[in-house]
């Protein structure tokens, strides 16, 4: 059986479509890789790409990716909703067949080394972490683009790959190797964001919340409402039915009806095995009952 490496990475930029379909067409020169989704969103004003391959064919198309969106976005003109501190924000690699973990962090570091190279400071994350207070993104991109530049004259945030100096243009990069997470948001019918902040901080793991959840409140203005978006680190230990069940709950509570939901990127066949027990009943349902799970090599 092939290995297959995914990346799923993120860059801020997600209005202009004119520099979204340059550094898309960068992505789609690389031969050999599957892009399973392009995800832009004008509030967030950030672009996901995830794709997948061998993984000297994935570190490539995120090096393409990379030099494209470097020669177009200029951080210190960039406005948007989502956290972020670089111009390329956050690049995380996931095995997902017959790559160890081992080669994956060989690749994560090749293309850390490859960024620090371009004149970016780059830190390793979760599985690649060098530090244990660097495992989580949210601590490292704490302060977010406006506070780094002070945030790394403190000699604990010494960039892994790089200059230690932070070169506003292009602000500084996350990559590291992590489980498939979900990222999964459920939109609030209100503009209140203060609901969003409160609901966040009762489902999310550091506050108290569902353990393997990441969460943060953040307003949507072109739809009037707002979201609560989330990133399901381990979807064996926290499901998708749980947490929109408990968000519609909370909303329910202060008076506010679910506006929608939405999984940017692709999904995990079998996270969605608990959509179907919870929402269908059929507790003795198999994952091989699905006909496309045969397809797959």
């Amino acid at each position: 059986m092939r290995k297959v490496l995914l990346c799923e990475l993120n860059i801020s930029e997600g209005t202009d479509s004119e520099k979204i379909g340059a550094i898309t067409a960068a992505l789609e020169d690389v031969s050999g890789l599957v892009v399973l989704d392009i995800n832009s969103n004008s509030d967030h004003n950030r672009t996901v790409y995830t794709f997948m391959g061998a993984p000297e064919d994935v570190l490539e198309g995120a090096k393409r990716v990379t030099d494209a969106a470097l020669a177009r976005i200029d951080m210190t003109v960039h406005k948007g909703s989502h956290p972020r501190m670089g111009a390329v924000d956050v690049v995380p690699f996931v095995p997902i067949r017959n790559v160890s973990e081992a080669e994956a962090l060989g690749i994560a570091r090749a293309y850390g080394s490859f960024l620090g190279g371009r004149g970016v400071p780059v830190y390793y994350y979760e599985d690649a972490a060098t530090k244990p207070e660097r495992k989580v993104l949210v601590t490292i991109r704490k302060g977010q683009y406006e506070g780094f530049a002070e945030k790394m004259r403190d000699p604990a945030w010494i960039p892994d790959e790089g200059p230690a100096v932070f070169p506003p243009k292009w602000g500084a990069t996350v990559t590291g190797v992590r489980f498939s997470l979900v990222a999964f948001n459920v939109n609030l019918r209100t503009e209140d964001l203060n609901v969003a902040k409160a609901i966040a901080k009762a489902v999310r793991f550091s506050s108290g919340g569902f353990h393997s959840v990441r969460a943060i409140a953040l307003p949507l203005e072109e739809n009037h409402q707002v979201q609560v978006s989330m990133n399901l680190v381990n979807y064996r230990m926290t499901s998708i039915p749980v947490v929109f069940e408990t968000v519609k709950a909370l909303a329910e509570s202060y008076g506010v009806a679910v506006g929608g939901a939405e999984l940017v990127g692709p999904v995990p066949l079998d996270a969605l095995k608990d959509v179907v027990t919870h929402y269908l009943r059929v507790h003795d349902f198999n994952m091989e009952q699905i006909i496309e799970a045969k397809l797959i090599d």
